[in-house]
C-alpha cells in the first residue's frame, strides 16, 4: 500500500519510488503538448488576439484612410506612388491603343483623367509621404490599406465570438446547472423554454432583426454604433441553448455521485453544491465547446454581413470585407482572398484547438499516454 512521503507533495508506489501527484490540469497540458496541430493552432488563435487587439500600439496604416489615387493596387513592397505610376502607365497605353480603333469621347475624358492623375502623382511623389506608404497586401477601392483593415475588421469577428462565447457561458452554465440539479418542475419549465427557443428559425430572426434596424448605422449607444451592439444582441440570443443542454445533462449524470453526498452530509447548501462541485467537474467539457463554438459566431457574423446585414462602415468585419471582395475579385483577387485567408486560418486553428482541448480533458480519451 502506497505510504506518504516526508514531503507532502510526493508519494511512493508499490515499489517504494518516490512519485510526484500530477493534477488534472498538469496532466492535460502534457497530453496536449503532444498534439501538435493543437498546439500550432493555440499559438496562432494567440498570435491573432495579440495582434488584433494590439493593433493600435502596432506600426499599421489607419484604416479609415482613403487614397483614391491609391485605389486597388496590387500587393507589393514598394512605394505605392511608384505602384499608382505604374499602374496609370499601363492605363493610359490601354486608352491609346482603344483610341486607335475609335475616337470615342469618354476614351478621351479617361485619357485626360489618367494623365491629370500621373501629373499629380509625380508632382507629389517627392512631397507627399502617403505615395511613399508600403501596401503589403494591396488596398481596397477606396485606397485603404487592406492589410490595417484586415487587423481592425477582426476585431470586430472575434469580439462576435467573444461576445457569444461569455453569453453562453454566463447564461448556459447557469440555468443548465440549476435545471439539471434541482429537476422536477424547475427542470421542465427551463427545458421546454429552451425546446421553444431552439424550434424558432435561429438565422431569419436575427436577419428580421437587422434589418429592421438596418437604417441605425449612425445612431451610437457609449460611442459604440447601435447596429454593432444589435448584431451582438442577435448572435447572443441563442448562444446558450446548447451549452445549457450540455451542462443540465452533465449536473444530471454527476449530482447523486458520492462527492455530492458527501457534500450534502456535512450540510453543504445547493448553491455551493451546484458552484463548488458540480460546476468544476464539468469545466472541461464546458471549455471544449466553448472553443468549438467560438468559430460558429464568427461564421454566422459572417454571413449576416455578406448579406450587407452586419457591421457598417466605416468599421469593418472579416463578413463585410470578403463581401466587398466578392465584387471585384475577378480585377482585384487580393480584395478577396486576404481577408478569406485570415478568416480560413483562425477558424482552422480554433477548431484544431478545440479538436486538441476534448482529448487533452477527456479522462478516457484514447489518446492519452
Amino acid at each position: 500500500m502506497p505510504l506518504l512521503s516526508k514531503n507532502k507533495a510526493e508519494a511512493v508506489n508499490e515499489f517504494n519510488q518516490y512519485v510526484k501527484p500530477v493534477s488534472l490540469w498538469a496532466d492535460a497540458w502534457k497530453r496536449l503538448r503532444k498534439n501538435k496541430m493543437a498546439v500550432i493552432g493555440m499559438w496562432i488563435v494567440g498570435l491573432y488576439l495579440a495582434v488584433t487587439f494590439g493593433a493600435g500600439l502596432l506600426p499599421f496604416y489607419s484604416y479609415t484612410d482613403q487614397e483614391l489615387l491609391h485605389a486597388n493596387l496590387p500587393p507589393s513592397t514598394r512605394p505605392a506612388g511608384r505602384v499608382a505610376i505604374e499602374r496609370l502607365e499601363l492605363r493610359r497605353g490601354d486608352i491609346l491603343l482603344a483610341m486607335q480603333a475609335s475616337s470615342r469621347e469618354d476614351l478621351k475624358r479617361d485619357l485626360d483623367r489618367v494623365n491629370e492623375d500621373l501629373d499629380r502623382i509625380r508632382f507629389e511623389l517627392d512631397r507627399d509621404p502617403v505615395h511613399k506608404r508600403v501596401y503589403l497586401l494591396g488596398t481596397d477601392y477606396l485606397g485603404r490599406d487592406m492589410l490595417a483593415r484586415t487587423v481592425y475588421g477582426g476585431q470586430i469577428s472575434l469580439l462576435i465570438g467573444i461576445v457569444g462565447t461569455i453569453t453562453a457561458g454566463l447564461i448556459g452554465i447557469v440555468l443548465g446547472a440549476i435545471g439539471g440539479y434541482a429537476g422536477g418542475w424547475a427542470d421542465n419549465l427551463l427545458s421546454r423554454f429552451v425546446d421553444i427557443m431552439y424550434s424558432l428559425p435561429y438565422m431569419l430572426v436575427v436577419i428580421i432583426i437587422m434589418s429592421m434596424f438596418k437604417d441605425s448605422s449612425n445612431a451610437t449607444v457609449l460611442g459604440i454604433p447601435l447596429n454593432i451592439i444589435i448584431l451582438f444582441f442577435a448572435i447572443a440570443l441563442v448562444s446558450w441553448l446548447t451549452m445549457s443542454r450540455i451542462v443540465r445533462g452533465q449536473v444530471i449524470s454527476l449530482k447523486n455521485s458520492e462527492f455530492v453526498e458527501a457534500a450534502r452530509s456535512m450540510g453543504a447548501g445547493p448553491g455551493r453544491i451546484v458552484f463548488r462541485h458540480l460546476l468544476p467537474n464539468t469545466v472541461g467539457i464546458i471549455i471544449v465547446y466553448s472553443t468549438l463554438q467560438f468559430p460558429s459566431f464568427i461564421m454566422n457574423e459572417s454571413f449576416l454581413s455578406f448579406l450587407g446585414l452586419g457591421v457598417s462602415a466605416p468599421y469593418a468585419s472579416w463578413g463585410t470585407l470578403v463581401s466587398e471582395g466578392v465584387q471585384g475579385m475577378q480585377l482585384y483577387p487580393w480584395r478577396l482572398v486576404v481577408p478569406a485567408t485570415a478568416m480560413t486560418i483562425f477558424l482552422f486553428a480554433m477548431n484544431f484547438l478545440g479538436d486538441g482541448l476534448r482529448d487533452a480533458l477527456d479522462p478516457q480519451s484514447k489518446n492519452r499516454s
